[in-house]
């Protein structure tokens, strides 16, 4: 039934096998040094065997893709965990059946990281609770904290609880600040360690000897404290340290899919009889049986029968292919129809499966993440600080008024809680935490921050065809009649036969029906002639259904009215399905794969916003030409397999291009992953949306127009709240360093450091809250 099947078949084959070498050839090379087992996205060339965080950025070192294994299955004992092995069985201690469970290679250390921060963020958040109540409470209507808990036993209640937040639960950012100046790469690790350690350390000594204060740095008797802010910055920094890591956990997870997809086993033909073996099992030449709805074990080429193979996770397109003797097969596509006789011929990480997996990893691995516009200021900014705290304590320790030393502590102190990070750390977490929300109100779902920042500055979009342009279903779409056949009458008649077929193509008539709601008929002596298309008897009347040569075969003569109708039909990129009755045509259905009613919406708006679009399909050239000339699309691509869509994408970028690529099938993975911003039809593969950056819930084009829209919000706020985040520091910094004093008098205290700093942060947080507004 379907008219280019075999032709197009035989155009991937041929198109693909020299690539396809090629290919194995750099997947086996690649594979040979992977580098080490973790990285880091920010810097180059930081790599380690073993887990920890980058020496240079202070960022958790990430596990290369290309180590990911995938899943096995063990088997334990519920009562008993530590009873693991690697088959069904019973517990050797109570005797209960083994559970099975499954476990994938870093697993194990990803959870360990992921419990050790979940356990000092909770303890971190029971500990700030009461520490911000007693600092703050006074500030509550009706709260006399003073009363319920003196102020002189308050403090040392704050100190306690804020030493084991500062110093347990936040000591590894310590730790991280202290690599940094070792590695002479500063950076939000260091401010973190910086503003939180000084509001720490002040705070700890005006406790412990508050006596080494001047008296004007005092209120009611009372130097201020800034236990709050030390454990309100470490327990946010945690959760933000928690939730990096379980997105971490995630970055397999594409990988670990891509893998699931292979068949486990086979059925091996030797000496006539057939053996079930595992797939690694197979050697290069052997013969294997695939049924009806099996897998299609390795890469091979088909020595006896026919069937028709559901390719889409290679070439993603919908309508199953037509295969027959001497046609070429890929392992993991799914065999619908027919059973058939192969004989495998690419094992292991030769096939097309393994080396899209190999593509993806590498994808992952060499995509580098835009640098942080606070981390990129904060190599200025932290020296800068750090220079003028010590150049203070020096001056004023030297030329201060007695106590000098007091004035040059207390000073000091000042300038590095003024410039404390808070606001600083907050400006993108804080806008980008909206954002995100904001986004998936919308239906769009960002897998990352990175993905807004650079979704910004994208110049030109890839998009996939099937599934992303278009509905990624077969459906009827046109209808042409022969004189005294109504279109209800020639659809009726098509699904009543159809309705016996197991042919993609024959449900896509009966659900065409179904829609409309037209009754089916009963036939009789329903026939299948495989290639070729079906009859039946219906209310005592012959049927054929199927292309025009088994119109042909069966001694139906065509009118030229009909025969030019259907090429018309073929013209627009339509499968052709031929209808007679009583050895005379009835007419032609024209089958296809719709365009979403919104997408032609959106390439407008894209085109508006600057994007140039290019549309890379698997899809024959007639189809893929259609297509692009009725949406306006730029550039077409047509039968393109998925290392030349990471191609693509590679050859963009390398000419200066901010390339986002759009897809939902497996095919897509390797480019979604290798482009700056993957973008996934929630309606697609599992595959596709691991690889890719932000993935659109609805599978709606107008999702990328919105996706623009809102990055160009969040980095717009982003640039506001650094620039609010920076003016306090700017104008306070010099005043809590004394630049004032010669000529007023007046120097700013701790405590209106603290406020300032605290001013600045609700400046940032008020302006983030503006993007629940923004309109997409």
């Amino acid at each position: 039934m379907k008219t280019d099947g075999k032709r197009a078949s035989t155009a991937h084959s041929c198109c693909g096998e020299h690539d396809h070498d090629q290919i194995t050839n750099v997947a086996v090379a690649q594979s040979r040094q992977p580098g080490k087992k973790y990285f880091c996205p920010m810097c180059e060339g930081a790599e380690s065997d073993t887990p920890d965080s980058c020496p240079r950025c202070g960022m958790t070192l990430e596990r290369n893709p290309a180590f990911v294994e995938p899943t096995k299955v063990i088997y334990t004992c519920p009562m008993h965990p530590q009873i693991q092995q690697d088959h069904p069985g019973n517990c050797p201690i109570c005797g209960m059946t083994l559970e099975p469970k499954t476990i994938g290679a870093g697993e194990e250390e990803e959870q360990h990281e992921i419990n050790s921060l979940s356990r000092k963020f909770w303890f971190a958040l029971v500990l700030t609770i009461p520490v911000l109540i007693l600092a703050m409470g006074h500030a509550i209507p009706g709260l006399n904290v003073d009363a319920i808990v003196p102020r002189r036993i308050g403090k040392w209640i704050e100190f306690a609880l804020t030493t084991p937040v500062v110093l347990w639960a936040g000591g590894f950012f310590f730790t991280r600040a202290w690599q940094s100046i070792v590695h002479r790469s500063l950076n939000m690790f260091t401010l973190i360690a910086v503003g939180v350690g000084a509001a720490y350390v002040f705070s700890a000594v005006a406790v412990i000897v508050p006596g080494i204060f001047p008296e004007s740095f005092r209120q009611h008797g009372e130097v201020g404290l800034y236990f709050e802010a030390a454990a309100v910055i470490t327990t946010l920094v945690l959760l933000g340290q928690l939730i990096e890591a379980k997105a971490r956990s995630r970055t397999g997870q594409a990988i670990k899919s891509l893998l699931g997809l292979a068949a486990k086993t086979a059925h091996r033909v030797r000496d006539g009889q057939e053996e079930e073996i595992p797939v690694d099992a197979i050697r290069k030449g052997d013969l294997l049986r695939v049924r009806p709805g099996e897998k299609v074990p390795v890469d091979g080429v088909i020595v006896e029968g026919q069937s028709n193979i559901d390719e889409s996770m290679i070439t993603g397109e919908p309508i199953p292919v037509s295969k027959g003797a001497g046609d070429k097969v890929v392992g993991a596509t799914v065999n619908q129809t027919g059973s058939f006789l192969m004989r495998g011929e690419r094992i292991g990480s030769e096939t097309m499966l393994a080396q899209i997996v190999q593509m993806v990893a590498e994808a992952q691995r060499s995509r580098a993440p835009i640098q942080k516009l606070a981390d990129i200021v904060s190599g200025y900014f932290v020296p800068a600080v750090i220079s003028i705290a010590v150049i203070t304590f020096i001056f004023w320790s030297i030329a201060g008024p007695p106590p000098a030393m007091a004035y040059a502590l207390v000073n000091a102190v000042s300038v590095l809680i003024i410039a404390c990070p808070c606001a600083l750390g907050l400006a993108t977490p804080m806008s980008i935490m909206v954002g995100v929300g904001r986004a998936a109100h919308a239906g769009i779902l960002v897998k990352n921050a990175e993905a807004i920042e650079i979704t910004e500055k994208v110049t030109h979009l890839i998009t996939d065809k099937t599934g992303t342009l278009t509905a990624g279903k077969p459906e009827v779409v046109s209808r042409v009649t022969e004189e005294g056949t109504s279109e209800q009458e020639l659809l009726q008649m098509a699904a009543s036969v159809e309705a016996q077929s197991e042919h993609p193509l024959a449900r896509a008539i009966v659900e065409a029906a179904k829609n409309e709601q037209i009754a089916l008929r009963d036939v009789t002596n329903f026939q299948s002639t495989t290639g070729g298309g079906v009859s039946a008897n219906l209310d005592g009347r012959h049927m054929v259904v199927g292309k025009e040569k088994f119109l042909a075969d069966s001694g139906i003569a065509i009118s030229d009215k009909l025969r030019r109708g259907a090429d018309r039909l073929q013209e627009q990129a339509q499968t052709t399905v031929w209808v007679a009755l009583d050895g005379h045509p009835a007419g032609v259905l024209g089958i296809a794969d719709p365009i979403k009613p919104t997408t032609r919406t959106a390439i407008r708006a894209l085109h508006d916003m600057g994007l140039k679009i290019i549309m890379c399909s698997g899809d024959n050239r007639r189809t893929a030409e259609s297509v692009a000339r009725e949406l306006r699309i730029d550039e077409f691509r047509a039968e393109v397999m998925p290392d030349e869509k990471i191609e693509i994408v590679k050859k963009l970028k390398a000419n200066g291009a901010i390339v986002a690529m759009a897809g939902d099938g497996i095919n897509d993975a390797p480019a979604l992953a290798a482009a700056d911003v993957g973008i996934a039809m929630g309606t697609g593969t599992d595959v596709a949306i691991e690889s890719a950056s932000i993935t659109l819930v609805k599978g709606d084009l107008i999702g990328i127009v919105k996706a623009m829209h809102l990055s160009r919000a969040v980095m717009r706020n982003i640039r506001q709240n650094l620039f609010f985040a920076f003016i306090y520091n700017a104008v306070g910094v010099p005043i809590a360093a004394g630049v004032l004093y010669p000529f007023f008098g007046v120097l700013l205290s701790p405590m209106i450091a603290g406020a300032a700093m605290s001013f600045s942060s609700v400046s940032v947080i008020a302006n983030a809250l503006r993007l629940r507004r923004v309109q997409l």
